[in-house]
C-alpha cells in the first residue's frame, strides 16, 4: 500500500515514511492510493475477533512495509486490558432511549485520542529505532490530543514532544494532565490565542521545509495518517458490538471539530462496513454543520471562534476535512489545490452542487448543540440512566436524538470521561461526585511546567531551536 497527497505533488510513499512526515511536502494530507474492500465473508470472520486481533487484520491492509510479526507485536502491546480497563477495549452500552454509546475514553488520559495515540507512540518508537532516526513532534491541542500524545510518548526513545495549546482555554483538568508531566522529552507551550492559531503555527512550521528537515519535525495531530488508521478499527469493533449479524446497518454520531474522528468512519464505510449514516455533531463552532446543510465551507478566524463548554471542539478550521473533500471531488488534486487556496485566502468555498452526493453517496448528515443543550442532555442522561457523560459526548447524544429516524441504530462515540469537565457536570446536575481513576486524584495540585508565548510561529521555532541545539 502506497500513500498519495490530496494536493497531488508528492510521490507515493510507504506507511512508515508517511507516519513520520505529518503534513505532505506539497501542503496536502496523505491518503492511501485506494481503500481496501472488505467482503461479507471477511466481515463474518472478523466478527469474533478480539480487539487486538481485529486491529491487526485491519492495519495489515494499510501497513504493508512493517513485517506482520512486528506489527502484531506493536498492536498487542498497545491494546491491553491494563491500558484500557477491560479486554473489550471499546465496550458499547445502551441508554434507556436506545442510543448506544461506544466507550473510547478508558485509556490513560480518559479521552478517545488514547485509542490512536497509544498505537502511534509504539509505532514511532519501532520505526525510529529501525531507521536510527530521531523525531521531534510538534502538535496542537484543543484539550485532549496533547495529553494523549504526551502520555503515549513520554520517555520514548528518539522522540521529543512540543505541544501547543490555547492559553487559558482548556479545563483545569486538561491543563493539569499536560503541564504536570516532568519528563525531559515533553515541552508544553501555551499560545496566546485560540486552538486554530496553534494549528496554524504547526502548519507554518511544517511548511518551512528547511526548518522541518533540520530539526526532524513530525506531528501527532489528526493530520497524521497513523492516527486515522488506528481510529478506523473502532468503527468495525463498534459495529460488531451493536449488531447481531452483518445484514444490519448502524449509524455513527461523532462529536466533531477537526474531522479526524469521523474521517476514520468515512474510510471504514468506504471499505464496506455497513454504516448507514455518519452524523457530524458540532457545538456552537458549527462550520462543519453549515457545510453539510448548505455546501458552504467557511472557516472562521480565532476572533469568531466561540469559547464553549465542550472546548475540544472549539475549532473553526477542520484539518482533516480536506481528506473527505478529496474523495468528494473524485480525488482531483487540482480541484483541492484551488479550493484550499480559497480557504487560505479566508474566503472558503461553496460545494452546494455536491451536497446531495455528500448525503446520498457518503452518508453524511449533521446537527449542532449549544451550552444549554449540553447541560440538558447531561442532566437527562443522569436522570434516566444514572450515568455522567462529558460535554462533548452530550453534544453527540443531543444530535443523535434529534436526527434519529425510525428503526435506526445509532452508536454515539464517547469523546471523554466526565471527570475531565467537573465544572460543567456540576452546572448540569449539581454538586454530585464525579468519579475519576484513583491514579488521577489530586492531579490539579501537582506542580506544572509550561512556557507561554505570543501567537507567533517564530517564537515557537525559537523554543524548538534552543531546546534541541542545547541537547546536542
Amino acid at each position: 500500500m502506497k500513500y498519495i497527497s490530496t494536493r497531488g505533488a508528492t510521490a507515493p510513499k510507504p506507511f512508515s515514511e508517511v507516519l513520520l512526515m505529518g503534513l505532505a511536502p506539497d501542503g496536502g494530507l496523505m491518503l492511501p492510493e485506494h481503500y481496501p474492500q472488505i467482503d461479507g465473508a471477511t466481515l463474518q470472520k472478523w466478527r469474533g475477533l478480539s480487539y487486538p486481533e481485529l486491529a491487526f487484520e485491519i492495519m495489515s491492509l494499510f501497513v504493508t512495509d512493517i513485517p506482520a510479526a512486528d506489527l502484531r507485536d506493536i498492536v498487542n502491546r498497545t491494546y491491553t486490558a491494563e491500558t484500557f480497563g477491560s479486554a473489550e477495549i471499546t465496550p458499547v452500552r445502551t441508554l434507556s432511549d436506545g442510543i448506544k454509546i461506544q466507550a473510547l475514553s478508558n485509556g490513560p488520559t480518559l479521552a478517545f485520542k488514547d485509542m490512536a495515540m497509544q498505537f502511534l507512540g509504539n509505532a514511532f518508537e519501532y520505526v525510529l529505532a529501525k531507521e536510527g532516526k530521531q523525531l521531534n513532534i510538534l502538535g496542537a491541542t484543543s484539550g485532549d490530543t496533547g495529553s494523549a500524545a504526551e502520555y503515549a510518548l513520554r520517555g520514548k526513545k528518539g522522540v521529543n514532544v512540543f505541544m501547543l495549546s490555547p492559553n487559558g482555554k482548556m479545563s483545569s483538568f486538561q491543563r493539569a494532565q499536560m503541564f504536570s508531566l516532568q519528563d525531559g522529552n515533553i515541552h508544553n507551550i501555551a499560545v496566546d490565542g485560540m486552538f486554530d492559531d496553534c494549528q496554524d503555527i504547526v502548519k507554518a512550521v511544517q511548511n518551512d521545509a528547511g526548518f522541518k528537515a533540520q530539526y526532524h519535525i513530525g506531528t501527532v495531530n489528526s493530520i497524521n495518517w497513523g492516527r486515522i488508521v488506528a481510529q478506523v478499527v473502532y468503527y468495525f469493533a463498534g459495529y460488531f458490538k451493536a449488531t447481531e449479524n452483518n445484514a444490519q446497518k448502524v449509524s455513527f454520531c461523532v462529536p466533531s471539530g477537526n474531522f479526524g474522528n469521523i474521517c476514520a468512519g468515512h474510510i471504514a464505510r468506504q471499505m464496506g462496513l455497513p454504516i448507514r449514516r455518519l452524523i457530524v455533531a458540532t457545538n456552537e463552532n458549527d462550520v462543519l454543520d453549515e457545510f453539510f446543510k448548505t455546501g458552504a465551507y467557511r472557516p472562521r478566524t480565532a476572533e469568531h471562534t466561540h469559547v464553549t463548554s465542550s472546548p475540544s471542539m472549539d475549532i473553526s478550521k477542520a484539518s482533516n476535512f480536506e481528506r473527505f473533500v478529496f474523495d468528494l471531488m473524485g480525488r482531483n488534486a487540482a480541484e483541492i489545490q484551488t479550493l484550499w487556496a480559497e480557504v487560505g485566502s479566508g474566503k472558503g468555498f461553496d460545494l452546494a452542487a455536491k451536497l446531495q452526493e455528500a448525503h446520498e453517496k457518503y452518508g453524511f448528515v449533521s446537527g449542532k448543540s449549544s451550552h444549554r443543550d449540553r447541560l440538558e442532555t447531561i442532566a437527562e442522561v443522569y436522570r434516566t440512566d444514572g450515568e455522567l457523560i462529558d460535554p462533548h459526548t452530550a453534544d453527540g447524544v443531543k444530535v443523535a436524538r434529534e436526527v434519529r429516524e425510525a428503526g435506526e441504530t445509532i452508536v454515539c462515540l464517547e469523546t471523554a470521561l466526565a471527570a475531565k469537565f467537573e465544572d460543567t457536570i456540576h452546572e448540569a446536575v449539581g454538586r454530585v461526585a464525579v468519579p475519576r481513576p484513583a491514579a488521577l486524584a489530586g492531579l490539579e495540585q501537582l506542580p506544572q511546567r509550561v512556557t507561554v508565548v505570543p501567537n507567533d510561529a517564530q517564537a515557537v521555532k525559537n523554543i524548538i531551536r534552543t531546546t534541541l541545539d542545547q541537547a546536542v
